[in-house]
């Protein structure tokens, strides 16, 4: 079998692959298709996400899910005002051995030490404490006491965060939010999903789901996704499109001028290829076109950008924005 004819069927393998997840998540979580979507193209990214959402939408359900139906580690972490950056990574202990005597300290890996982390409400806890988690993810190993563990990979982390309560919280500074891939919105469900989640969740039988791929797997196709090749004027689409996001460059449009105080910076066109190129490969494609770029701007870029007050006042959400820009682009 030649280079080429193997990596057609990789792709045929990954498209199958994306497919049986969908449908096997869709078992227990009823409706949010774009979102697990995304969450997908993300892991495949080895990229994170933020989950923003109103309690009792499942945010944590579809994580364990997922977790499941990969056959991957998984730990919640819940994030509150008392928690320690060592109560995330893991500490040292004095550990005294019964035969000699003599004592010495010993790691204790924390949480964070898992395939996949929820982090939930991240953004209940003091930065210290955040700093602890979104340094594992940028660096995918955690030192302690002079020394380095590197976390087992694939590494997924999904922070989520309640929109409505903002009382008493933390919320992350745009240099932290940068390093997620997505910002994710999940809304309420419609009325026939409501009747579905209501149905089988009072039911006297739940749900569960097969596991469809291991952590191997996950890893193959995560190379698998850097392969993809993008055409120039796609890449050139992308890099423009994050350009435009930018005030004072001058391919801004006027409307961005008027009403942003920062853009995006790079890692954003880094986050657009490499989600299109894994979305291409979920739509059974070995090739990335603009429309895979589009589908992902605005999940990438909108915590990425900073209104001003006139965008405020005059109620003009970063997805209005975004969405204009696409339409110039």
């Amino acid at each position: 079998m030649t280079n080429t004819q193997q990596i057609e069927k990789d792709a045929q393998a990954f498209a199958a692959a994306f497919k049986n997840l969908k449908s096997e998540i869709g078992k227990v979580v009823v409706g949010q298709d774009h979102i697990i979507e995304n969450l997908l193209i993300s892991l495949f990214s080895r990229g994170h996400c933020v989950l923003i959402g109103v309690p009792g939408l499942a945010k944590t359900l579809l994580i364990r899910t997922l977790a499941e139906t990969l056959n991957l580690s998984f730990n919640r972490i819940q994030f509150t005002p008392d928690l320690m950056p060592s109560d995330i990574t893991g500490t040292e202990i004095i550990e005294e051995d019964t035969a000699t005597g003599n004592k010495r300290f010993k790691f204790f890996k924390g949480p964070v030490f898992a395939n996949i982390i929820l982090a939930d409400e991240i953004n209940r806890t003091p930065p210290k404490t955040q700093a602890a988690l979104l340094e594992a993810m940028q660096e995918y190993r955690v030192t302690a006491s002079g020394t380095t563990y590197e976390l087992d990979q694939p590494f997924f982390v999904l922070a989520t965060q309640n929109p409505i309560e903002q009382e008493g919280t933390y919320p992350l500074p745009e240099a932290q939010l940068d390093r997620f891939m997505f910002n994710l919105w999940l809304d309420y469900p419609s009325f026939e999903e409501e009747m579905q989640i209501v149905s089988r969740t009072t039911a006297a039988k739940a749900e569960s789901v097969n596991q469809i791929l291991s952590g191997e797997d996950i890893l193959k196709y995560q190379k698998l996704t850097r392969e993809v090749p993008v055409p120039e004027s796609v890449l050139n689409h992308a890099v423009k499109i994050v350009n435009m996001t930018r005030p004072h460059n001058e391919l801004a449009p006027d409307f961005v001028k008027k009403y942003m105080t920062w853009g995006a910076g790079p890692r954003a066109s880094q986050y657009l290829v490499l989600g299109g190129k894994s979305r291409a490969l979920a739509n059974g494609r070995f090739n990335v076109t603009e429309v895979d770029i589009n589908a992902l701007a605005v999940p990438v870029l909108r915590h990425r950008i900073v209104n001003n007050y006139a965008a405020e006042a005059e109620g003009i959400k970063p997805e209005h924005l975004i969405e204009r820009i696409l339409k110039v682009a």
